[in-house]
């Protein structure tokens, strides 16, 4: 099918540099127990370092995720059908992204959502040269935030929300539900004569060993990464922590279903933020990450709550991971 030259480019800049990072970090280290955000990892190091994670041999999601969506795209096209409006939570390197717009039946908009303005330009400039024809809509914004998304200038048959990767798994249950609720309400009223859904990579539970392994490399680039959040905390709103007494620590909890990625004092220690001072005891641990993990039962139980159905749900041979095709109930 030969499709006509897209008519127009329209960015959303509702992101701030820096909003909120010093409240959220003051609440965060004054609370019991005490944490910090995992959406302030990525930093421009930070978005690098994690490039380099997802090419570890002992971090599995991001290779067995593309394996799976390689081995099954042409029935995930044929699955979202023709004319969509693809509206993405994050932009990333956008492999997985490139790969779905190549396999989707004359796609009428991409609307990457993405806190990161560098990050957001360099994947939206890069997928325009490719898909000339698709309406590149990029919002530069905190998808967990209320915000207006652009409409297409065509008509969509129905618009889809795509969350690859594990990222819904940094949400605590609660918050995953509502972040499931919100793309419900996007896909259903984001234009389109279908009541739209959702394209959203699952990690699923399994092995400890496997899982802790992927979340502690021997390379040790992943502690590099979660530390990495220290040095933007001194840089950005001058705090002071001294960087080489402090550790990663990753750990699997069964009950939960979730690895706990936490920054652990080594010794006792005052840190000074904003005027305000900060002891830590030997051995005091800070919250800075959530990968929750689920069963495919469990999962849809979870979308169940949120308005949506898998209608799909595609796997690798060992059932590490899962992209499921969720629609509007």
């Amino acid at each position: 099918m030969k499709s006509q030259p897209a008519r127009r480019a329209y960015a959303v800049d509702d992101h701030r540099p820096g909003s909120g990072l010093l409240a959220d970090v003051l609440a965060g280290l004054a609370a019991a127990p005490r944490r910090l955000p995992s959406k302030y990892f990525y930093d421009a190091r930070g978005s690098r370092l994690f490039e380099r994670i997802c090419a570890l041999p002992e971090y599995y999601p991001t290779r067995v995720e593309l394996s799976i969506m390689r081995d099954n795209i042409h029935a995930m096209g044929l699955a979202l059908g023709p004319n969509v409006r693809l509206v993405e939570y994050g932009s990333g390197s956008g492999l997985k992204t490139r790969l779905l717009l190549k396999h989707l039946d004359a796609p009428v908009a991409y609307v990457p959502v993405e806190i990161s303005r560098s990050a957001l330009a360099a994947s939206v400039a890069a997928l325009g040269r490719e898909f000339p024809a698709v309406e590149m809509l990029p919002v530069c914004a905190d998808f967990t935030q209320p915000i207006t998304l652009p409409r297409a200038a065509r008509a969509p048959r129905q618009t889809v929300v795509y969350f690859p990767g594990s990222t819904l798994g940094n949400f605590a249950p609660d918050a995953a539900l509502r972040l499931l609720g919100q793309m419900r309400v996007e896909a259903g009223q984001g234009g389109g004569l279908l009541g739209g859904g959702a394209l959203i990579g699952v990690d699923l539970v399994k092995d400890k060993a496997a899982l802790e392994a992927a979340y502690n490399d021997a390379a040790g680039v992943t502690a590099e990464f979660t530390l990495n959040l220290l040095v933007r905390l001194n840089r950005e709103i001058g705090a002071d922590f001294d960087l080489g007494a402090f550790h990663h620590q990753a750990r699997w909890h069964a009950l939960a279903q979730r690895i706990e990625t936490r920054i652990v004092s080594e010794r006792a220690q005052d840190v000074h933020i904003a005027g305000q001072t900060f002891h830590f005891a030997a051995g005091e641990a800070v919250l800075v990450e959530l990968s929750c993990k689920y069963t495919v039962e469990g999962f849809a139980r979870l979308a169940a709550r949120a308005g949506l159905r898998a209608a799909e749900v595609w796997t690798d041979p060992g059932h590490q991971f899962s992209v499921q095709w969720l629609v509007c109930r």
